[in-house]
């Protein structure tokens, strides 16, 4: 069997958790990681691999597995997939994923390649969960309750806000699908509070929701990359009412976005070119090994 050449194009906590998924994976191997900083303080575990500041200096690269900023996942994937390589991400701006969808597309099929856009487990994993339902009990009113656990795109966000010195954004669920979030921050030296704070509650991420920011003396104090959902759909089947579905899970979530890139990535080498979102995607395509079997054993 011939394996998938994955390339990690960044090294937070996303990326090191690829890192795991990929090495535990039987079709992947690993072509390289991209940091910043290139090979300069590269952790122990990157030893075994070629460790870069470009892409183009890795060879024979089939998917780059983008494990960088939301805001940075438009740039990297356009220049990416104009070298003819595929590309995946757990970009979370949910209402600018049909614009990022448009473009990627084109850039792709002009290219001759593949993106599989917004594939986390939200946006993502859960994604596909909410259209089985909406598909088994076409009228009704799904809620998507997140947490109460750590957001890794909102968090990131706080951390790009001018003054901002560490932050971490908690995600709190208040029921049917409307959330508070609990953002704490270290100041840096020189900024005011509340500047800081009026910053964070305007930006897209948080500008939806209640939003509270609490100055404390250390962030690391109060890290859990613990995460969880439920979903809710009560609606109708045909003409019966009252249809009632739970999906539920308590989740590392870094681990689990990378699990998702890492099958994600897999079913980009199964699609013609274009740029997809996890809906699009034959479920199937996510698993390694033989569909004959996979067939057998879980229909």
């Amino acid at each position: 069997m011939k394996k998938v050449r994955a390339a990690i194009v960044g090294y937070g906590n996303i990326g090191h958790y690829v890192l795991d998924a990929l090495q535990a994976a039987p079709d992947f191997e690993i072509a390289g990681v991209v940091r910043r900083s290139g090979a300069e303080n590269c952790p122990a575990e990157l030893s075994d691999y070629p460790v870069v500041k470009h892409i183009q200096e890795l060879e024979g690269v089939d998917v780059a597995i983008l494990c960088t900023p939301t805001r940075k996942v438009e740039e990297y994937a356009k220049e990416i997939l104009a070298m003819g390589i595929h590309t995946v991400d757990s970009f979370d701006i949910h209402m600018g994923i049909p614009a990022l969808r448009r473009t990627l597309d084109e850039v792709a099929k002009a290219h001759n390649t593949v993106s599989v856009i917004s594939a986390g487990w939200d946006p993502g994993s859960d994604s596909v969960v909410r259209t089985l339902l909406e598909a088994i009990a076409p009228k009704g009113i799904t809620y998507t309750n997140f947490g109460p656990g750590m957001s890794m795109g909102h968090t990131v966000a706080v951390k790009a806000v001018d003054g901002v010195k560490a932050a971490l954004s908690m995600t709190i669920p208040t029921g049917t699908g409307i959330h508070r979030r609990m953002v704490y921050i270290e100041l840096k030296e020189g900024y005011e509070f509340e500047k800081v704070a009026a910053a964070i509650k305007v930006d897209p991420y948080f500008v939806n929701d209640e939003t509270h920011v609490k100055l404390v003396p250390s962030v690391d104090a109060l890290l859990d990359m613990g995460h969880g959902v439920n979903l809710t759909r009560k609606g109708v089947s045909g003409k019966t009412q009252n249809q009632l579905f739970e999906f539920n899970m308590r989740i590392n979530n870094p681990a689990l976005t990378a699990q998702v890139l890492v099958g994600v990535a897999r079913a980009s080498m199964r699609q013609q070119p274009g740029c997809y979102t996890m809906v699009e995607i034959p479920i199937i395509d996510l698993l390694p090994g033989d569909r004959e079997e996979w067939i057998a054993h879980l229909v």
